[in-house]
């Protein structure tokens, strides 16, 4: 052999080398996104909850993370969270997004959608004709316990008809005997003013006028003008903290119509406190919540994991969580047949499971043992789906929702 050819020949057998290694990574890379598996989250990041939204998101993935660092997962598969804008209010537009995720980003299933008429829109039009699972974590009507859903949804928060007993409770006890009522005209409004009212007149109280409102106005003096004529010891709003709600409290304040308000679960959170000021010291409230050891190792993980928790922040892991278990219990990603193992999963008999033991949860899953899935918010799923329900007494101090009391 000539010595000019060795040059040639040693550097043909390097890039024949370089070609295989690299056919060999991009193999490795085709694998792994194969095994990759998709949960969508979609939540209203912008609308009338976007101060909510974002640690509501980072929850469920703060699951789907600990998961993925277990390796537990499906023989060694990775999730990923694909997330998307409901807006909370505008069902066309939460439709075609959840459309997205299911036709182009192919997700297995989703961890929402949060405010109850954008859920069941998507529900009806787009994860029902899919196949597709939905856990939502905050659509709280009770209309969503009788709709049609082919054993595809569920939810981590407790039903209105609950929260309005919680609240009929907490008016009486401290002895508001007559109120007025404002709500959000959507779903979510109408079917929690039903609630309250009926639950509130059974226990001898007064609702002096129930009135809806419309998100998104700049101007809400001619419905403060009529909640005042009837009035009442304290002001219901049952709306969301970012638009219309917060619109009525700071015209009812302006005007000095009313100087106390209750501020059901879509009006929670410190957002509010801090746009009204002072003058909403005192309000009170109810939020889905609970002092269980759960709750307590939820707010640990998120800390360490960059945030504080928040309203529904809780219910969003466990939704998660929830998914990705039911997944391991039937060996499969297909909601038609993961669907069937969120109930058992989710109740007794079984070792409870906490935040922080998912990769534990998955190991017994393994080894064909039942769990109980207690999660951050002591979770109980019944009748078809949603939480059996607790609830945190909320008062309003130094612009800030403090919980004061679990019922």
């Amino acid at each position: 052999m000539k010595k000019n050819l060795i040059p040639v020949i040693l550097i043909t057998g390097l890039i024949i080398l370089g070609v295989f290694l690299y056919n060999q990574d991009a193999s490795k890379t085709e694998k792994s996104a194969d095994s990759q598996i998709k949960i969508g989250i979609i939540l209203g990041f912008t609308g009338p909850i976007e101060s909510l939204a974002p640690v509501m998101a980072k929850s469920a993935e703060l699951a789907i993370d600990e998961v993925n660092k277990s390796g537990n997962f499906m023989d060694g598969a990775q999730l990923k969270a694909v997330r998307a804008d409901s807006t909370c209010v505008d069902a066309a537009a939460a439709q075609a997004a959840a459309e997205r995720l299911i036709t182009s980003d192919k997700v297995s299933a989703i961890m929402g959608a949060d405010c109850s008429g954008v859920t069941t829109a998507v529900l009806k039009n787009v994860a029902m004709p899919n196949g597709i699972l939905m856990i939502s974590p905050s659509a709280t009507s009770p209309a969503l316990s009788t709709e049609p859903d082919n054993d595809l949804f569920f939810r981590t928060a407790p039903s209105d008809a609950r929260q309005g007993e919680v609240i009929a409770d907490l008016l009486m006890e401290k002895g508001f005997k007559t109120a007025a009522l404002t709500h959000t005209n959507n779903d979510y409004g109408k079917g929690l003013a039903a609630s309250i009212k009926s639950n509130y007149e059974a226990k001898g109280g007064t609702i002096t006028i129930s009135a809806s409102h419309e998100d998104g106005k700049g101007d809400y003096s001619s419905e403060v003008a009529a909640l005042a004529q009837a009035s009442g010891d304290i002001l219901i709003v049952a709306g969301y903290l970012d638009q219309g709600g917060k619109g009525i409290i700071q015209a009812s304040l302006d005007a000095d119509a009313f100087n106390k308000f209750f501020l059901p679960d879509g009006m929670i959170g410190d957002a509010l406190p801090k746009a009204i000021g002072p003058d909403l010291n005192g309000s009170i409230g109810s939020v889905p919540g609970t002092d269980s050891p759960g709750a307590a190792k939820y707010s640990e993980l998120a800390k360490a994991a960059g945030f504080e928790s928040g309203p529904y922040g809780p219910e969003s892991y466990d939704a998660a969580a929830l998914i990705m278990l039911a997944m391991e219990a039937a060996k499969s990603t297909d909601s038609n047949v993961f669907k069937n193992n969120v109930m058992d999963i989710a109740n007794a008999p079984g070792e409870k499971i906490y935040p922080g033991e998912l990769s534990k949860a998955l190991n017994l899953i393994k080894e064909g043992k039942d769990i109980d899935y207690v999660g951050a918010t002591a979770l109980e799923l019944v009748g078809s789906g949603e939480s059996s329900g607790s609830f945190a007494e909320i008062l309003i101090d130094n612009q800030k929702t403090n919980k004061v009391g679990y019922r």
